[in-house]
């Protein structure tokens, strides 16, 4: 039966707002996403006829998606969003996801590869790659189907990055906008990839009307790798200075800079909640009276570079003894991606460094690195809450969210140490203490600044860093791409 063309602005994402847990009676329960994208997405309101298409994660979502008879799920679930879940076959879903999205263009544009061995690009590869185009093909069709005439399409991420050339042929008539909320990788990089996929990631985004970035930094290294894979021209503004465009075989995809920032209002309200206070209490008694704490909240994600921030803090004690039992390392590292065996062995060596350096320096009343593996939202706002320094040093990565809530949270003042090649450099670097990720030695350093740093100026960057990180919140930021487009 085909779709009735209803939807004036649509949304596409590999992850959707909402997910599904099968029950032994065939039950389905529901549990509703949060997040910045879903944050924006409300900003347009259920009666907009908007229509959010992502793909079912796992059995539960399937069979929701099989038992959805129009393509919808049931508003009741959603939050009255209109929302098509797409049922792609587990096969064709696993090799995209995990062979191409996460195993390849993640690492692509983290610059994560060990490049003498690794990455290796075989007929596996190519079985995978396959994959991956029916997976976009899947959204892309989806898209043309929900799409009124002249809707306007905003197509998320790496996951997609092939959809809107696809539905360029499929509807002429779209406008579509693809934003990437990781890195990009700079050409000599980005050129790891085979020539053919290199070219039709690039073919694929240059395929919308708008490219739209997290910073200016990335959306010039898109533009620069446009131009050297594919013989791309690049439009710059005024004075040869940002690019603006770029023209590819007689069209123009505009590029833009959108940096999303933090949900201010439902941050300080959620991190006052009873739960947070409850945890804020256990947080206290585990760090001790009278000591500081250094607080990281990540996913165990390779890009965050949890191991380089432990022997930092390793080297701290080390080289600075007088904060041996004065200060302790609240890590939050949450077990992410663990059907994939590099993630599994990376999480294993986060677990292991911590516990050899509460072996060799801690004490009967002293535990230096408090390290949390399990999930708590709440936990985490009651460690923004209590921060006295807040470590965020990714190798690289496309913005850094918790850079952004950690000021926004924090009781008394917190002071930021912060990587270079995060995203959210761009707008905190000023009022942040700067490191190079790789530089162990010079994490240290910051690490022993920022614990020296006295109350009145800690509370004035952090005034100032709130400020920056909540610029451009959720809603601002999805309204945003809409009027650019």
């Amino acid at each position: 039966m085909a779709v009735p063309r209803t939807a004036p602005i649509l949304v596409a994402s590999n992850r959707g707002p909402v997910s599904y847990t099968l029950g032994e009676d065939g039950s389905l329960t529901a549990r509703r996403g949060g997040g910045g994208l879903v944050s924006g997405l409300s900003a347009i309101g259920p009666e907009s006829g908007g229509v959010w298409v992502c793909a079912a994660l796992g059995e539960g979502d399937r069979e929701a998606a099989r038992r959805a008879g129009d393509n919808h799920l049931n508003p009741g679930d959603t939050g009255g969003q209109q929302v098509r879940m797409l049922d792609i076959a587990p096969d064709v879903f696993a090799a995209a996801y995990n062979g191409v999205a996460n195993s390849v263009l993640w690492f692509i544009h983290h610059l994560l590869y060990q490049t003498p061995v690794e990455p290796v690009f075989d007929a596996e590869f190519a079985e995978q790659w396959a994959a991956y185009e029916s997976y976009n093909a899947a959204f892309a069709d989806a898209l043309a189907q929900e799409a009124v005439d002249e809707a306007v399409v905003l197509v998320q991420d790496y996951h997609l990055a092939l959809v809107p050339a696809m539905l360029r042929e499929r509807r002429p008539d779209l406008r579509i906008g693809h934003f990437s909320h990781t890195p990009w990788a700079p050409p000599d990089y980005y050129r790891l990839l085979p020539d053919d996929v290199a070219a039709a990631v690039l073919r694929g985004i240059l395929g919308g009307d708008r490219a739209a970035f997290l910073t200016e930094r990335w959306a010039t290294a898109f533009a620069d790798c446009c131009a050297a894979v594919l013989g791309a021209e690049i439009v710059r503004g005024g004075g040869g200075g940002m690019a603006t465009a770029v023209r590819f075989e007689g069209r123009e995809t505009r590029l833009g800079v959108h940096g999303l920032g933090a949900d201010a209002d439902f941050l300080r309200e959620r991190s006052r909640r009873a739960d947070v206070d409850e945890r804020l209490s256990a947080l206290r008694a585990q760090i001790g009276p009278g000591r500081k704490s250094i607080v990281r909240v990540d996913r165990t994600e390779l890009s965050k570079n949890i191991v380089r921030g432990l022997l930092a803090y390793r080297r701290l004690l080390e080289t600075h003894p007088e904060w041996r039992e004065r200060v302790v390392h609240v890590a939050f590292a949450y077990p992410s991606r663990q059907d994939l065996t590099v993630y599994r062995d990376y999480t294993e060596r986060v677990r292991r460094i911590a516990e050899e350096i509460n072996d060799e320096y801690g004490t009967e009343g002293w535990t230096p690195v408090a390290l949390h593996v399990k999930d708590d939202f709440a936990r985490s706002l009651a460690a923004y809450r209590l921060a006295d320094v807040a470590l965020v040093n990714p190798i690289r990565d496309g913005m850094n969210l918790v850079a952004k809530e950690v000021p926004v949270v924090s009781e008394r003042g917190c002071a930021l140490v912060l990587s270079r090649e995060a995203g959210a450099y761009a707008e905190l670097g000023e009022d942040a203490l700067v490191v190079n990720p790789y530089d162990v030695e010079g994490t240290a350093r910051a690490l022993h600044e920022a614990l020296r740093m006295n109350d009145g100026e800690r509370a004035d960057r952090t005034k100032r860093l709130a400020a920056a990180a909540t610029a451009l919140p959720p809603q601002a930021w999805f309204l945003a791409q809409l009027r650019a487009l």
